[in-house]
């Protein structure tokens, strides 16, 4: 349903920290699926692991945070002057490896929302199997000027 131009419009992330390829589903202030096609180019394999690429488990984490915060700012007006920051990680487990040639595909569930907090559920699948899972809390924030 938004592609990468569209999501650039509304996360301030970017190479290498931008981590949504492509938003598949979302249902307003409830749900969100997102898609994150992992390549053997990542920056991350470098070091993580040489000989044995394995994506990090916090970037994934970060990946389903970045598709909560698509749900949410799409539908703010002057979300440039906003940042939709972490403010806590429960939960989290990491059940399989993701590898160079995985499709990612993160679906967050809205748990509670408050004026500027948001508690969602994550989790994140290869081949329907999956793979990571958390509970996430984010804050939104003004950005400094």
């Amino acid at each position: 349903m938004l592609n990468i131009l569209e999501i650039m419009k509304l996360l301030p992330h970017r190479y290498p920290m931008l981590l949504v390829d492509r938003i598949l589903e979302f249902e307003d202030g409830k749900r969100i699926v997102g898609l994150k096609n992992v390549s053997a180019n990542e920056q991350f394999f470098q070091g993580h692991f040489p000989g044995n690429p394995v994506m990090p488990g916090v970037l994934i984490v970060e990946a389903m945070a970045q598709c909560c915060a698509v749900l949410f700012l799409k539908d703010i007006e002057e979300r440039d002057k906003k940042l939709f920051l972490f403010g806590g990680v429960d939960k989290a487990r990491f059940r399989k490896p993701v590898i160079p040639g995985d499709q990612l595909i993160m679906e967050c569930t809205v748990l509670q929302k408050r004026a500027s907090t948001v508690r969602m559920r994550g989790e994140a699948k290869v081949d329907g199997v999956i793979v990571a899972e958390a509970d996430m809390l984010s804050v939104m924030t003004e950005r400094p000027a």
